[in-house]
This record gives structure tokens, C-alpha cells and sequence, in this order.
């Protein structure tokens, strides 16, 4: 639908200043709440040898993030959409920077489950505030501007992995394990606690015309409870769980993988180390291009091309192909990464952006499931079906979004 309305300038009158200082601030705490994702896998043993433990105690960990990552974010979104982020993000920050400074200190198993999941609550305050900022100023640019935010949540770990690897790698000091993970949650901390100074939500109403018509892009507006009545939340909702699924899974499991296959370790380290580099590079692209073509058609080729990406770190992998292994990872994840661009997108098209808080975390509440099929249950079939054939299945549910995607369409409020 197109506008009348100068949507920058609007901003700029409600703000005092352009609307993409809000996005610049959302980006910089996603940067430095995604370790939390991106860096578990490094990170896992030398926290069982911290304790002094085995490593496949740990395997818990990731799901037990994703679940409360994902689940805090409905009465996260419920409360942001009539409070406003300012107060819950100042509270993200205690929970996601303590979260590893309790890591940093744990001696025991429950203690580093109860430090990471507290950790994961503010990470998903953070990220249902960030997402939904760009929802909420950005109508006509959603794609691109939730794409910073999310971009910024995967890249952002980037350059962590070879640093963590180096830091914890043999010969390390004694001392080191604590200090790194103690200063990486001031910092989060600190971050987080500027950004949230610098947020607000619009006022009700900002973008109508003189006439008193709303000139957003979809006039519609859904609470909750009608978007769960249409057939196409869940139809998005089975989407992002097997996208999700086979994106965490490959998350998790990528620098095992590569050892299980027999591969030099320097690959397993570039391997982490491009995936979410990959991540956020998709994420911004994808979610620029969707703001240009039907978001239905971008979602159907990038999750397709996700399951041939992951079929191809399979083909690749077991005949020892190093470099298009690493090739096939950064297609996957370039590819499943932009769920967390495109859905977000698509719900404020659908349902309208004055509840996108707690509509998306809703539907994000499909990543918890996708953490347990990629943490928990493929932990499982890699014993069963074994490690090539739990990858294929995971490449099998990204094409099958795909092919569902192509059946969405804009709902009807009557």
C-alpha cells in the first residue's frame, strides 16, 4: 500500500532526531547478547573442565537457552507494547551481563544451567525489544531495519570465536577462563544499559494524516488472540520450528561435526567462526531484498536453499572436502538465518505493528521446539540414525518450509 507520509520526517518530529539512532542502539545490544548463541560451542569445555566435569553434561545447556531465550519473549512483548522497552531492557542487562559473570564463578552443573538460563532471559528482553523497534519506526523499511538488529545478533560473535579459541586453548594461564568470561559480562552489562536510555516506542496514532487516516502500510491491526484464530500464524509457526530445528542444530553441533568427520580442527574453528558471520550478512540481504519482493517468495528460496546447503556440508563433509565444507556451511546458515528477518517482517505486515511485540513472540516462541530438535532430540539421533543422516533430516525440514511458504497470504479481519 503506498504512503503519503514522509515516515523518516514523522520520526524525526516525534524524536528530535532521526529514527535510525534507535536501530544503531538496538544493533549494538544484540551485538553483545549473541555470544550467547554463537559461542556455546566453543565454550562448553573448557566450562566441563572449569568444573571438572564431562563435557556431555553440558548438552543441556544450549536447549535450556533457547527455551527461555524464546519463551520470556511473549510477556516480554505483552509488557513492552503497553510500557514501553526502556524498563525491561534496563533489566536485561543485570540478567544477560550476570548471566556469564555466574558462569565465570560456577563450580558446579545446576549452577552453570541456572546462570545460562537467567543469562538467556535477557538475552530474549533484548531481542524482542530490538526486533520490535524496527517493526514499530521502520513500516515502510522492515525488512532491512529488523535485518540490522538481527544482523548485528549473529555477526556480532564473529570475531569472538577465534579469540575464545586461542584464549582457551592449551597453555592457557591459570585465571584466563574467569577473567574472559567475567569481562565479556560487564561489557554486556554496559552496553545494554546505554542502549536501553536511547529507547522508545512511537506515540499511538503517529503516522495518520490530517484527515485522521492512518497512511501505514497495512491498516489492520491484530491483538494476539485474533492472530491465533487465522490459519496462517500456524502455518508460520510449523515454518519456523523446522527452520529453526535445522539452524540450531547445525549452530550446536557444527565444530563436533567436523570432528566426528575426521576433519582438521582448524576447520571446525573456521567453521564456527563464518557461521554466524554468514548469519548476519543473510540476515541484513535477505531482509533488504524481502522490502522489495513478495516476502512469501524470498522465504520459500531462502529456506529451500538452507536445506541444500545443509545437504551439501553432508556431501562435502564425508569425502573430506575441507574448503566446500565450510563453503556449504556459510550457504546453510546464510540462508536459514534470514527466518529471524523474514518472519518478524511478515507478522508486522499481516497483523499490524501497534501489538508486533507480542505477536512475534509468539510466534519466536517456535524457537524453543527448534531448540529442542536442534540441541536435545538430533543429540539423540546422531546415536540412532547417525551423525550424516540427522543432518539430511534437518535439510529435509528447511526445504519442506519452503514449499509451505508459497501457500501464505495476507489474512482477512472481518
Amino acid at each position: 500500500m503506498s504512503s503519503n507520509v514522509d515516515h523518516a520526517d514523522r520520526a524525526r518530529e516525534v524524536l528530535g532526531h532521526s529514527r535510525w539512532w534507535l536501530i544503531l542502539a538496538a544493533a549494538a545490544m544484540m551485538a553483545v547478547v549473541g555470544p550467547y548463541q554463537y559461542v556455546w560451542s566453543v565454550i562448553r569445555q573448557p566450562v566441563a573442565a572449569q568444573i571438572g566435569i564431562n563435557e556431555a553434561a553440558l548438552s543441556t545447556v544450549f536447549t535450556l537457552f533457547v527455551i527461555f531465550q524464546a519463551g520470556s519473549q511473549f510477556p516480554v512483548g505483552s509488557w513492552r507494547d503497553e510500557h514501553g522497552p526502556r524498563a525491561i531492557t534496563y533489566l536485561a542487562a543485570v540478567l544477560a551481563g550476570g548471566g556469564y559473570l555466574g558462569v565465570a564463578y560456577a563450580t558446579s552443573v545446576w549452577q552453570v544451567y541456572l546462570f545460562y538460563s537467567l543469562g538467556a532471559v535477557g538475552v530474549g528482553i533484548v531481542y524482542t525489544v530490538a526486533v520490535n523497534t524496527a517493526i514499530k519506526w521502520f513500516p515502510d523499511r522492515r525488512g532491512l531495519t529488523s535485518g540490522v538488529g538481527t544482523m548485528a545478533f549473529a555477526g556480532g560473535s564473529a570475531a569472538l570465536v577465534p579469540y575464545l579459541r586461542w584464549q582457551f586453548g592449551p597453555g592457557a594461564p591459570p585465571g584466563t577462563y574467569v577473567s574472559v568470561l567475567r569481562n565479556l559480562g560487564i561489557g554486556i552489562f554496559l552496553v545494554i544499559l546505554v542502549g536501553a536510555y536511547f529507547l522508545r516506542d512511537p506515540p499511538s496514532g503517529w503516522l495518520d494524516t490530517d484527515d485522521g487516516e492512518s497512511s501505514g502500510i497495512r491498516r489492520v491491526q491484530f491483538t494476539w488472540r485474533e492472530m491465533l484464530r487465522t490459519w496462517q500464524f500456524w502455518v508460520m509457526y510449523a515454518m519456523f520450528v523446522c527452520v529453526s530445528g535445522a539452524g540450531l542444530m547445525l549452530t550446536e553441533k557444527i565444530v563436533a561435526y567436523n570432528d566426528q568427520l575426521g576433519l582438521l580442527p582448524v576447520v571446525g574453528t573456521l567453521a564456527a567462526t563464518v557461521l554466524p558471520l554468514a548469519g548476519g550478512v543473510g540476515r541484513l540481504v535477505l531482509g533488504g531484498v524481502s522490502d522489495r519482493v513478495d516476502r512469501e517468495n524470498a522465504m520459500a528460496a531462502a529456506f529451500a536453499l538452507c536445506g541444500l546447503g545443509l545437504y551439501a556440508v553432508v556431501y562435502f563433509g564425508v569425502r573430506g572436502m575441507a574448503a566446500l565444507f565450510i563453503v556449504a556451511v556459510v550457504v546453510a546458515t546464510f540462508f536459514w538465518s534470514p527466518q529471524y528477518t523474514l518472519f518478524p517482517s511478515v507478522v508486522g505486515d499481516y497483523y499490524g505493528d501497534e501489538n508486533s511485540s507480542a505477536n512475534y513472540a509468539l510466534l519466536y516462541s517456535g524457537k524453543m521446539w527448534g531448540g529442542v530438535f536442534g540441541g536435545t532430540i538430533t543429540g539423540f539421533l546422531v546415536t540412532d540414525l547417525g551423525w550424516d543422516a540427522t543432518f539430511l533430516l534437518g535439510g529435509t525440514l528447511a526445504l519442506l518450509s519452503g514449499f509451505a511458504a508459497l501457500a501464505l497470504r495476507p489474512p482477512s479481519k472481518d
